[in-house]
């Protein structure tokens, strides 16, 4: 699945913000999943919901009209069916997350078939009916059945076997089936039968179903409406990962029971239908109206899980290539294949595949790759093997779009999806619980492609950027969760959703950076191309892995080690959090402590026992040195010391490829202050983030003073590298800093000290804008950093930014075509806003209606809230609640406005004042929590933005009045709570502000 909203290139704003997106359809849906959830699970096909048309009374599988595949016959009895929660039961298999071990299913016969038709009003949901043939193994004698099945209506279920050996499988019997009952709390289907199933038997399991498809939803299948070549059309597509397929199928669903499939789609016949496999053939099958449907085969799939079972039925173009004889095919809507806009992403996917297949020395086992773009999808991107499925803003771009980090955004996300091939479809691990196997491999293998295709790509300071300092901001060992986990403390299904989450993809891919790191490269590859070959088709625990890497070691004599890797690695996936790794320079001493949120002195002694086995790479002087390791919680290493009289310096963690902030003892710190403001090219760029970010992580949580953090700031005249510009300002220029209405005092030194560092990077970048902005297209650090220098030179009031700014939107509102530079757009809309007037502002929001794009438009939705005029801002919270409600479906309106620098003053009179009415509007949105409406995480996340200035336990008791009228009794308590986290977090920024003002004032 595609990197998360966090990680870096990947994330617009869009992926940040609480989305409307699924408003009144999505409640229409849960009306309607709650009446089938609620009542019996076998309803006749007339009584579910469908569109009117020539198929408005389907006909069920196994009417004549649907004859059934060669070789198959018809069940000869109907079993009854119920539906039952389970508790109405004794306590079973059903009540456990995971599928009892009595059958491994070996291959499905699928067939399904959507009621989509084109040229319709489409309603909230389509009907689909299915049928599915199972071919299972029988390892333990059973007289009961257990499958996953969820929201699917089951029509009939019969069991043949024992299957005879040979390959006609002619049967010399049936078992039969006394009743089919879902224990819905797990998601089971269960079919109780009137005999036992025999060990070492090979069985079929033949289900007739059907179900919804949901219009938006992106679970299961999913329809969406789009606008091409000037028509509203209608495509349907599938997203199975994690726990998905079924909802689409019965299935056996878990990662490990793997099954070779046959895929047959039903479809309209102007329609496209896509799976996994190259199309084997196609029929016409009339319904009981008499309509013509198509009926599309596949070949049989490769071994693979259910998450991984992809369709799409489409009326799309394509564009297509060839690599190494395998057919590539990126289809996507009519206008953007005529506007050449798939081409860049067709001609970069097969060049990553030739480089992967070189790279492991296994070839891509399937013969072809499509991959399609959908209108929207929430996942980013899908790796089904071979249908790949993106969100079209992920792969398409304009052929013209020259200043814009697309074409970085496309190749990593690529690179991640087609490294899955490899890690996740060929090798899948064992169960979810080790997902970091393929999904944090996948997002370490992005930068080697990336690397190997532009060698000059700044391959350490982006993987910084993008990957490192996100996980960093967010681990700790009291709240977060480790990399892996034991799969016997899952208890729900939901908890599987949650481990797509930064540990699992950004601290996976930096834990296996690091292993690269202390190994070689070539030692690397070499294990996991062991490790590939060897699990195949198959599926891996992270102890295989490990023992992987062990052999290869054990195989040459140059990298000893302290510890077996699995020694050395457990302790990292193991166990949440990382290490603060302390050197004094005066004695050489190592330590190590466990990384907390906000130190206090007697926190290690009281939660955390454990150590990392630390690999340390170092340098002295500049000059490369021998690794070591800190197997303990401390060590000496005298070739670390330096003294107070000479000029070496010393930096810990070699281009930061371990998992730890480096802390040091003043003379530490000192040696580097020096060594900055005497020549600081000396020490590489790298170096030079690192220790900026460590220094300003380490002073916000208490583990040395913020003046030690500033005074590394002082060079900053002579640093001309903007990606070391970015990690100062967003370490020092925060948003609690922006929006602090008591920093009055620190703003103008503030100001005063940047402003006179900041003139030379200002300079470089501004008149590349002005006068060669295509020059940008390939300085990737610029498209991560200049967003936030922009920020910073308009909000520190530096003159040419805001008149840039100021010429930029003109140029932009005078001819559209005339581009804003994408890295700077968000920040140049927003001061044109600021700058402007009602004019100006009335033009954004005449643009937002006839935006089409959910990125652009939630861009200029957040850009129409910078206005400084309470008047329009008012005025916009007033349209928003008043107009239709799905006038600004992705984005919370009053929660921008609330985050906005004037809009903050004003948001919270406007909730007092306009309560009712806002909640009236956005009533079909109340307790959806992905909606932008206000039920209780709305607002929460308004409370933090309403309550950044709060500092006395008098504005608490206003706040607390003021949402307590919003919220049941229940939840008050814990408003009080929060609201006290954030008085005590806000008297803490202000000391520390207080501290930064007194520096300033002496350093300014």
């Amino acid at each position: 699945m595609g990197p998360p909203s966090s990680s870096g290139f990947y994330v617009s704003r869009a992926v940040a913000l609480l989305l409307a997106g699924l408003a009144a359809t999505l409640l229409l849906a849960l009306a309607a999943l709650a009446a089938l959830y609620g009542r019996c699970a076998r309803v006749p096909p007339s009584e579910l919901p469908h569109r009117a048309g020539p198929d408005a009374a389907p006909s069920p599988p196994g009417t004549p009209e649907e004859p059934l595949p060669p070789g198959r016959t018809r069940p000869t009895r109907e079993p009854a069916v119920t539906a039952t929660t389970g508790h109405g039961r004794p306590p079973g298999p059903w009540d456990q997350l995971r599928l009892p071990p009595w059958l491994v299913p070996l291959h499905y016969e699928l067939e399904l078939w959507p009621r989509l038709r084109p040229h319709e009003s489409w309603a909230p949901t389509l009907t689909f009916t299915g049928r599915v043939n199972i071919t299972v193994r029988c390892t333990a004698a059973t007289r009961r059945l257990l499958l996953h099945s969820l929201f699917l209506d089951c029509e009939s279920a019969e069991v043949r076997g024992p299957l005879a050996s040979d390959a006609g499988d002619s049967t010399v019997g049936r078992v039969p089936v006394d009743d089919v009952w879902f224990a819905f709390d797990m998601q089971y289907m269960v079919l109780e039968l009137g005999g036992p199933l025999q060990p070492g038997g090979r069985y079929e399991l033949q289900l007739s179903f059907s179900g919804l498809v949901y219009q938006d939803l992106r679970e299961g299948l999913f329809f969406s409406v789009y606008t091409d070549q000037g028509e509203r059309r209608a495509l349907l597509a599938s997203q199975m990962e994690p726990t998905f397929a079924r909802s689409v199928f019965p299935c056996f669903d878990e990662p490990a029971l793997k099954a070779t499939f046959n895929v047959t789609i039903i479809h309209d016949p102007s329609y496209v239908a896509l799976s996994n496999m190259p199309k084997l053939g196609q029929s016409l099958r009339r319904d009981t109206n008499g309509s013509e449907w198509t009926v599309t085969t596949f070949s049989t799939t490769p071994h693979m899980p259910t998450y991984l079972v992809a369709l799409a039925v489409c009326d799309y173009a394509y564009v297509d290539r060839s690599e190494r004889g395998k057919e590539i095919r990126i289809w996507a809507r009519k206008d953007a294949i005529e506007n050449g806009n798939a081409d860049f992403a067709l001609n970069i996917t097969g060049p990553i595949f030739s480089f992967l297949e070189d790279l492991f020395n296994i070839s891509y086992p399937l013969p072809k790759t499509d991959i399609i773009a959908l209108p929207t999808f929430d996942n980013s991107a899908m790796e089904n093997w071979g249908l790949l499925i993106f969100d079209e803003s992920l792969l398409l771009i304009q052929p013209n779009d020259q200043v814009t980090d697309k074409k970085a955004v496309i190749s990593f996300i690529l690179s991640h999806e087609i490294g899955h091939q490899w890690f996740g479809n060929l090798v899948t691990m064992n169960w979810w619980n080790d997902v970091w196997l393929k999904e944090g491999f996948a997002s370490y293998f992005e930068f080697g492609v990336i690397n190997y295709f532009n060698p000059k790509f700044p391959r350490n300071e982006i993987f910084f950027s993008n990957i490192l300092r996100n996980v960093l901001s967010e681990d700790h060992v009291l709240v977060s969760r480790a990399v892996s986990l034991k799969a016997e403390n899952f208890t729900e299904t939901s908890e599987i959703n949650e481990l797509f989450d930064l540990f699992t993809y950004n601290k996976g891919a930096s834990l296996a950076r690091m292993l690269s790191s202390f190994l070689n490269e070539n030692l690397f590859i070499n294990a996991l191309k062991s490790y590939l070959k060897t699990f195949s088709y198959s599926n891996a625990e992270q102890d295989d892995l490990w023992r992987h890497f062990q052999m290869v070691i054990d195989d040459q004599n140059k990298i000893l080690l302290p510890a077996t890797v699995k020694s050395i690695m457990d302790s990292w996936t193991h166990q949440s959090g990382f290490p603060v790794v302390t050197l004094n320079v005066s004695t050489g001493t190592i330590k190590q402590e466990p990384f907390y949120l906000g130190k206090v002195k007697n926190e290690t002694l009281l939660t955390h026992n454990d150590t990392w086995i630390v690999p340390i790479l170092w340098i002295k002087n500049g000059i490369t040195q021998s690794l070591v390791w800190l197997d303990k919680s401390s060590k000496i290493f005298p070739e670390m010391q330096v003294s107070a009289s000479d000029h070496d310096w010393v930096i810990l963690n070699l281009n930061m490829t371990g998992y730890y902030r480096v802390n040091y003892d003043q003379l530490g710190w000192k040696k580097l202050n020096q060594q900055l403001e005497k020549d600081p090219k000396a020490i590489p760029v790298i170096h030079r983030l690192q220790v900026i970010d460590d220094a300003f992580s380490l002073s916000k949580n208490n583990y040395i003073e913020i003046e030690t953090a500033l005074d590394l700031t002082k060079y900053l005249a002579e640093e001309d590298e903007i990606i070391v510009w970015y990690a100062v300002l967003v370490n020092l220029v925060t948003k609690d800093l922006v929006f602090d209405a008591n920093s009055y005092d620190m703003y103008p030194l503030l100001k005063k000290y940047l402003l006179k560092r900041l003139a030379s990077i200002w300079n470089v970048y501004s008149a590349i804008i002005r006068e060669n902005s295509v020059a940008l297209q390939d300085d990737y650090l610029a498209l991560v950093a200049l967003e936030k220098l922009f920020e910073t030179a308009c909000w520190l009031g530096l003159e040419d930014c805001l008149q840039l700014s100021r010429e930029l939107f003109k140029n932009w509102t005078n001819q559209p075509e005339n581009e804003i530079p994408s890295p700077i757009k968000s920040v140049i809309l927003c001061y044109g806003i600021a700058l402007g007037s009602e004019e100006e502002w009335d033009f954004l929001l005449n643009m937002y209606a006839n935006k089409t794009k959910e990125e652009e438009r939630i861009q200029l939705a957040y850009a129409m809230s910078c206005s400084r005029d309470p008047r329009i801002l008012n005025r916009y919270m007033e349209y928003a609640i008043t107009a239709s409600p799905f006038a600004f479906n992705e984005t919370n309106v009053i929660e921008v406005v609330a985050a906005a620098e004037v809009g903050r003053y004003i948001a919270k009179d406007f909730l007092v004042n306009n309560w009712q009415a806002v909640s009236e509007s956005l009533y079909l949105f109340n307790h959806s929590k992905a909606s932008g409406g206000y039920g209780t995480q709305s607002l929460v996340t308004l409370m933090n933005i309403i309550g950044r200035t709060i500092s006395t336990d008098l504005q608490i008791t206003e706040l607390q009045q003021f949402f307590g009228n919003m919220l049941e009794e229940h939840q008050r308590l814990t408003v009080h709570a929060k609201l006290q986290t954030i008085k005590n977090k806000n008297l803490e920024n202000k000391r520390r502000s207080a501290r930064m003002t007194a520096w300033l004032r002496r350093n300014a």
